[in-house]
């Protein structure tokens, strides 16, 4: 496939979402609806199902695990130190971890997967469904771990454990793990109806941000959602490409998918999360939006550099 090939009805897919949303054709009440069957239902469907099949062999790597999540805690720091000396410009350790989370969480669901279908294929969606199931869960982790420092800090450990284990996405890629390992065999009518759920994910899951990105604005203050932008789409993937290619000598595709993976744009959880803790909200809903219209450049660089 041409890249044209690769990144148009993406595009296309999330245009529609902002078009529909923006023109008011449909209404914030409606795109909660669609995403909670896209996040509850659909994309649950679509993962319990890819990994209950997925080739073990491709699911796990060391090294590929290594360069990624290497890159992504690298990151993760320099952009704390950013904050830290550079926007903030004192020490605040909510706001700092905030802003790391900003410049390091990839929407490796919503964008990372679609792109990686469509480049790639499904071959190596074992591993891709690997790194999502740990992604959120060490840097929210890391994000809370810091943020706890600050003596303002009410965050509850207990709660967290159990958003992280009850996450539909975590679920779902964890009971097709186990029925993997078990070697279930599910009866064919259950088959075909998960895979008639799981079906629109992909397009539900790119309308939805599509449809999302009408609700967040660029604030004015934007230098800072531009610096968490470049960390994100540019230095994140060349740490990853530079660990995979001369740290660990990852096979070409691996490293591919990973890199990929490493490009996604900001997902809107960072920004749940920094109005959770209430700090940068307005940086992050930008670099939701900054990264994510980025991305398209950035998808299509990368792409032509890889393919």
């Amino acid at each position: 496939m041409s890249i044209f090939s690769i990144i148009f009805p993406l595009v296309f897919i999330v245009t529609a979402g902002f078009i529909s949303t923006k023109s008011q054709f449909l209404e914030q009440q409606h795109i909660t609806g669609i995403s909670k069957f896209t996040f509850y239902i659909s994309i649950p469907a679509f993962l319990f199902l890819n990994m209950a099949q997925a080739n073990l062999h491709n699911s796990v790597s060391l090294n590929g695990f290594l360069s990624f999540y290497i890159a992504v805690v690298g990151v993760f720091i320099i952009g704390a130190l950013i904050d830290r000396f550079l926007i903030t410009k004192h020490s605040d350790y909510q706001r700092h971890s905030v802003f790391a989370l900003g410049s390091s969480y990839s929407n490796t669901v919503l964008v990372g997967l679609p792109i990686i279908i469509a480049a790639i294929g499904r071959e190596m969606i074992g591993i891709v469904f690997m790194i999502i199931t740990f992604h959120s869960a060490l840097l929210f982790t890391l994000t809370f771990l810091v943020s706890a420092k600050s003596e303002k800090s009410s965050f509850s450990w207990q709660q967290f454990a159990k958003n992280m284990l009850l996450n539909p996405v975590v679920l779902s890629i964890s009971l097709g793990l186990l029925a993997n390992v078990l070697g279930l065999t599910l009866p064919l009518d259950i088959i075909n109806g998960l895979d008639l759920l799981s079906q629109p994910a992909i397009g539900c899951a790119l309308f939805v941000l599509g449809a999302n990105l009408a609700f967040y604005k660029i604030s004015q203050n934007w230098q800072p959602a531009l610096i968490a932008t470049l960390l994100k789409l540019v230095l994140l993937p060349c740490l990853v490409l530079l660990l995979g290619r001369f740290v660990f000598m990852l096979e070409a595709q691996l490293l591919n998918v990973l890199i990929l993976l490493s490009a996604s744009p900001l997902g809107v959880n960072a920004y749940l999360i920094a109005n959770q803790i209430k700090q940068h909200q307005a940086t992050l809903a930008s670099t939701v939006v900054m990264s994510t219209v980025l991305s398209g450049i950035s998808f299509t660089l990368w792409l032509a550099f890889l393919l």
